[in-house]
């Protein structure tokens, strides 16, 4: 008797149970295969042209590799010639004609028309020349036949048809050699050896592989419309019905009878019935009918490899869902297949666009496929900034060196501003006022040269707008000083200040001045004056070296304040509090009751800070 171990290996190395006969050769699936899959180009046709599903299967990559088509990359004048070819010729246009027909019928082919009489020989780009590409024409696989398949391993043709001929109406059979031809493919065969025929040159239609599941959600659509007929059915009881049906004059009559009974029932709302008759009105639940739908799709969406927000058109479902992951793994696939797929197919193609738009092949030209993704106006401004800190990182400043030379770093942000689109109209300002490494030297430069050489620095002039940096002092005097000097002698407040002010900045560190901007722009009253109403929060506190300060609230003064320090100024206290210092003297805060009534403020005062 064989041991347990032998009879594994005899029924195959893997989970096998003999009770319920799994991994056996009577396991229910041990007679699951996969047949050979066929599809005539007519039922392919017929599904395309009749049904929504395969329509959008074929269209949609297609159209969507094409959409946001390429940029060229090359000198400006040399970018227009090139455009204008591709409009001319509508390379777009065929080439999406071109993939949707690869798509449906597993294959096409754009022929490069460039006048020559005889199509057998192969194309030499290096021959076309300004003007010389006459036309494109996009043949479907139905047109082309294959001729001798290519054998040898070193020819750049192996395993594909040597020749292709294109059946001319009632001419001859026009022979074509694949150089003058842009093959395009639908889904690609795995190994050519194994598929025989007129096959061999070309893929299979997208729709082989995912047919079974459209048909399976078209069906269930197609269920589910016609439950709606019986979505609600009524049911009425006769005494006797089935022993009266004998009677042929009964089965007249009940027919006459409700008849007239549904007559009354939809003009008056009304069923009459007799009295030992019994009525029921049975409606269908079709609650999990759009479930059991949606998953048939999904199912749809993911053969098709194209996300459900784009096949269907949906939003995405669960919580917090946007569906922009699927949308990016969808054109990050189609990304690969332009580069992987679509740009080796059509490299003749472009030298000869490239040569006809030219007249000749510069080395710097070339294209990149323009993003699928397209970015919001807050992620490009999000993009910006992140450039923008980086740049003032390498930089350098605050004492730091730069870690690439500026001019170098100015002139890679210009191309990538220019490449990116950030900056619109960047171009032409650079070319009209001159890079950076074209400016004058500033007076820093001059004299870190000066000092490697020792030769004193040529000063330069400066721009009118460009102020010497000093230290700052800004304040605000108090207009009506007499009525808070009469209040503070009633709240037995001793050596009172001489000026009453509000201090706005104190800034030690140097800056432009002009850069701290004008207050009296924005929100203040005639001749610069502010006034604070009476009301909000004040209070009589020590602060600094002063035992006692009127401190009050006021927005205006603190946005004031931060504007100046964003303008380079510095601030010597972590929190900017206005407030209008009183005495130094000794006071007991307890017994006084701070001033409640207007704060009326003059224009600013701009200084330089007293060294002490």
């Amino acid at each position: 008797m064989p041991s347990v171990v032998e009879f594994a290996r005899y029924v195959g190395d893997s989970l096998t149970n003999l009770v319920s006969r799994m991994g056996t050769e009577r396991d229910k699936a041990s007679s699951s295969y996969y047949p050979l899959p066929v599809i005539g180009d007519d039922q392919v046709l017929n599904a395309y042209r009749g049904a929504w599903l395969p329509r959008k299967i074929v269209d949609i990559p297609a159209f969507d590799s094409v959409r946001a088509w390429r940029d060229w990359q090359a000198e400006g004048v040399e970018i227009e010639p090139i455009e204008a070819e591709e409009t001319r010729l509508n390379v777009r246009g065929k080439v999406l004609e071109g993939r949707i027909k690869a798509r449906l019928f597993g294959g096409a082919a754009i022929h490069i028309g460039t006048g020559d009489a005889n199509l057998a020989e192969p194309l030499d780009v290096e021959r076309i020349t300004k003007g010389g590409l006459k036309y494109l024409t996009v043949l479907s696989r139905r047109q082309l036949s294959i001729g001798e398949i290519e054998r040898d391993p070193a020819s750049e043709w192996y395993g594909k048809p040597r020749i292709y001929r294109l059946s001319a109406g009632d001419k001859a059979q026009v022979d074509i050699h694949p150089s003058r031809l842009v093959i395009l493919t639908g889904n690609a065969q795995p190994d050519f050896e194994l598929v025989g025929g007129g096959e061999l040159a070309w893929g299979d239609s997208v729709l082989l592989a995912v047919m079974d599941a459209i048909k399976q959600a078209d069906g269930t659509a197609a269920n589910i419309a016609s439950l709606i007929f019986e979505a609600k059915v009524d049911i009425i009881r006769i005494p006797n019905f089935m022993a009266s049906l004998a009677n042929e004059g009964y089965k007249a009559k009940i027919l006459e009878r409700y008849t007239l009974a549904n007559t009354s029932k939809g003009i008056n709302g009304t069923l009459m019935l007799d009295k030992e008759e019994e009525y029921e009105s049975k409606s269908a639940n079709f609650s999990t009918l759009p479930d059991i739908l949606d998953r048939f799709l999904q199912i749809v969406s993911g053969a098709a490899d194209i996300p459900a927000t784009r096949l269907l058109g949906q939003s995405p479902a669960g919580m917090n869902a946007t569906g922009e992951s699927d949308l990016r793994n969808y054109y990050d696939r189609l990304s690969a297949m332009q580069s992987l797929e679509m740009t080796p197919a059509m490299y003749r193609l472009d030298e000869c666009l490239i040569r006809s738009a030219l007249g000749s092949r510069p080395k710097d030209v070339y294209y990149e496929w323009a993003p699928l993704w397209g970015m919001s106006d807050k992620e490009k401004a999000d993009v910006f900034k992140t450039k923008a800190d980086a740049a003032r990182a390498i930089a350098g400043g605050s004492g730091q060196q730069p870690l690439i030379p500026i001019d170098a770093l100015s002139d890679a942000l210009v191309n990538a501003f220019v490449e990116d689109g950030s900056l619109p109209g960047l171009e032409a300002a650079i070319d009209e006022y001159g890079k950076l490494s074209e400016q004058e030297p500033s007076e820093e430069e001059l004299a870190a040269a000066a000092a490697n050489t020792n030769e004193p620095a040529v000063p330069q002039r400066k721009a009118a707008n460009d102020a010497e940096p000093r230290t700052l002092y800004v304040r605000r005097d108090v207009v009506n000083a007499s009525e808070i000097k009469a209040w503070a002698e009633g709240q037995g407040i001793p050596d009172l200040v001489d000026d009453l002010h509000v201090t706005i900045i104190y800034s030690r560190t140097p800056l432009d001045w002009i850069k701290a901007g004008n207050a009296s722009e924005w929100g203040s009253e005639n001749g610069g004056k502010i006034t604070i109403a009476p009301g909000g929060p004040r209070v009589v506190e020590p602060l600094g070296n002063m035992t006692a300060v009127l401190m009050f609230a006021s927005s205006q003064l603190c946005w004031r304040h931060e504007e100046i320090v964003r303008a380079g100024a510095s601030h010597g206290f972590e929190d900017y509090q206005p407030h209008i210092s009183l005495t130094k003297a000794d006071v007991d805060l307890t017994k006084i009751e701070p001033y409640r009534g207007n704060i009326v403020l003059g224009p600013e005062v701009f200084e330089d800070v007293k060294q002490d």
